[in-house]
């Protein structure tokens, strides 16, 4: 092709420096353009003086020579673009069984050296298609095994090929004399101790870091401590696993904690890796103050870094001052967002007496505070978000008017916006639906309210009763007995005793509130001008003619079988207001019901229970606060809303 182009130069087509390039393009087929990426050349017109090239986006694509020579880089048959455009399928097995190989290949393609994000993108998705890390990890193992590559510690810094192999020991100890700094060295150091078992003498190279570390150590003890430290842990580790003993006379863990340096202040600056290894030593070297610092540390710490504290505390017999602590924290509203993310996390039975609502407001108190810091991490509000059990956990066992002050907070809260409060909202509600009048805001107190004989009222307060002082505590003892049976996720008895506390809870709940609403009477004020609460009326039956009477009594007192009918029933709701003569027509099952008011005339008053039983049924607080269900809430709780008469009067009515 060298005549054809030296033609063209003659002509005037194309300039004589551009043959040599030419030549190349045509002779190896590949190439590469900076916009268009990778090309194989499939045409040379010399007449028309053009390339045609399939480009990976615009195949059969008409180039001017000119224009190519001065845009296009030759490329070589080696390559790895261009083995998979000419092989594909001989470059999947080489990936399959000859991973070396194919990062050989890959290297030497990109001038000896190239990074893994280089490697990625040559390789995926055309060569691997599925899961590549599993099998860029497995190569990085070999890699590091073999002689001929260097694989650095930082993603970015390209991995290297050479032919002359170096074994592994040599490779590792060149990366550490090489690094420039404390950090650095400590990190190649680290890489070591990952593959000492490797190693041809570990003993030497544990010797041979420390010799190097020491006085880098030394150098920065003063002026930043925890990178000191961090050099002293993995000195030490590294001659702990070789089997070399550790000298008398080099600095320690002990020597560095004996400065003017703080726990909090050191951990920071570490790594989450080492935050673990950070608090041991600190132990050991305070083994009369530790507890109390790694406490409040616990409430400036990542949710991890909480975690590492707890599990250090609980294993050397300090929960007991760390749950105190939190309990604390939670009722004063100042838990970190990063220790409560912690708590809803682990959400273990160890702190089920901690988990209550007030959790939750700490929990938007800690959200409102991180927004006015302008912290931007909102974790904790993502968390409450994504986690549709853990606010109905939190609230479950509560107080209907906890469960409304905890509504009413969220209402007012600037944690979350509209939308997000509107899902939160309807969670409550779905675990309490009565609170729905709360949210929405259509109904007044005297629209709820219900009239009662005076009987059915003491029946339910006995019935209250009988929950708060006997049924709840029994639960609790069940539970607590369960408890000890161990391995909560498996025990039949504690998940039976934990659905029987939710039942028994919402029960207490329901009567609380139907307690509140009620309004006694005797019926004795009743009014015989129309049928009302009260009255005892003759009814005809127009579509049969049959002859009824029935009493209308309060909402608890219903007994159709007895002539008996609740005011809030269907036939009593439908004749109410009528008087005698009217005909009332409704639906009642589906079918067309039709009746005349025959008479009206008032019940005999309800015999009032005796003032002395009256107070019988009100529990005292002692009773109250037992009936807390066992693990739940610390709050206090509050008096049942269950409505003393508001006056002994017979004419009493709602």
């Amino acid at each position: 092709m060298r005549e054809e182009f030296e033609k063209l130069v003659f002509a005037g087509k194309i300039k004589p420096q551009q043959v040599d390039k030419l030549v190349e393009l045509t002779e190896g087929s590949y190439c590469m353009h900076k916009s268009w990426g990778f090309g194989r050349i499939t045409a040379v017109d010399t007449v028309l003086s053009k390339f045609n090239i399939d480009f990976v986006e615009k195949p059969g694509h008409a180039l001017d020579l000119g224009f190519a020579a001065q845009t296009l880089d030759p490329i070589s048959a080696d390559h790895i673009l261009a083995r998979k455009m000419a092989d594909l399928e001989s470059v999947q097995k080489m990936a399959a069984v000859s991973h070396l190989d194919l990062i050989k290949l890959v290297i030497k393609s990109y001038g000896g050296k190239a990074t893994a994000e280089t490697i990625q993108k040559a390789l995926v998705p055309d060569v691997i298609s599925s899961d590549w890390k599993k099998w860029w990890d497995t190569c990085k193992r070999e890699m590091k095994k073999s002689g001929h590559f260097r694989v650095p510690s930082k993603k970015s810094e390209p991995i290297t090929y050479t032919e002359e192999e170096v074994s592994l020991q040599d490779r590792q100890l060149s990366d550490f004399h090489a690094a420039k700094g404390l950090k650095a060295k400590t990190t190649c150091a680290a890489d070591a101790l990952k593959i000492i078992d490797e190693l041809g003498d570990a003993k030497s190279v544990a010797n041979t870091v420390a010799d190097v570390l020491n006085p880098e150590i030394e150098k920065y003890r003063r002026n930043q401590p925890w990178l000191s430290l961090d050099g002293i842990f993995v000195r030490d580790e590294l001659r702990e696993v070789a089997g070399v003993e550790i000298p008398e006379g080099e600095i320690k863990e002990s020597d560095l904690w004996a400065q003017d340096i703080t726990l909090p202040g050191i951990i920071e600056k570490l790594p989450a890796a080492k935050h673990k290894r950070t608090l041991k030593s600190f132990k050991e070297c305070h083994p009369d103050a530790w507890a109390e610092t790694v406490v409040q540390l616990a409430n400036a710490a990542t949710p991890k870094l909480c975690g590492e504290c707890v599990s250090l505390l609980v294993t050397n017999g300090h929960f007991g001052l760390f749950k105190e602590t939190l309990a604390r924290l939670i009722s004063q509203h100042q838990a970190s967002s990063e220790m409560l993310l912690w708590l809803a996390k682990d959400r273990s039975d160890t702190f089920a007496d901690i988990l209550g609502p007030e959790v939750f407001r700490a929990m938007l108190t800690a959200i409102e505070r991180d927004l006015f810091n302008e912290k931007k991490s909102v974790k904790l509000a993502d968390y409450i978000l994504g986690d549709q059990e853990l606010l109905p956990q939190l609230i479950e066992s509560a107080d209907l008017e906890v469960v409304q002050d905890v509504t009413r907070t969220l209402q007012m809260s600037t944690g979350f916006d509209d939308m997000d409060k509107r899902s939160l909202l309807a969670r409550i509600v779905k675990t309490f639906p009565q609170i729905q009048s709360l949210i929405s805001g259509d109904q007044t107190k005297e629209d709820q309210t219900i009239i009662v004989s005076w009987e059915s009222l003491s029946r339910r307060k006995t019935e209250y009763e009988t929950i708060i002082t006997k049924k709840i505590p029994d639960n609790r003892k069940e539970i607590s007995i369960a408890r000890s049976y161990g391995d909560l996720r498996e025990n039949s008895e504690y998940k039976f005793a934990k659905e029987q506390q939710r039942t028994l809870m919402a029960q207490k709940t329901e009567l609380e509130r139907d307690l509140g609403l009620a309004r006694g009477t005797d019926f004795s004020d009743a009014s015989s001008d129309k049928v009302g609460v009260g009255n005892k009326i003759n009814i005809t039956d127009l579509n049969s003619n049959e002859k009824l009477d029935f009493e209308i009594l309060g909402a608890w007192d219903g007994d159709p079988d007895s002539g008996r009918l609740s005011y809030l029933s269907p036939l009593a709701q439908a004749l109410s207001n009528a008087k005698v003569g009217d005909e009332v027509e409704f639906e009642l099952n589906n079918s067309q019901r039709k009746y005349r008011i025959e008479s009206i005339a008032n019940v005999e008053p309800w015999k009032m229970p005796d003032p002395v039983e009256e107070e019988a049924v009100e529990p005292d607080a002692a009773a109250i606060e037992a009936a807390q269900p066992a693990a739940e809430s610390t709050e206090p709780t509050p008096a049942p809303a269950t409505p003393a008469p508001e006056s002994p009067a017979p004419t009493e009515q709602a």
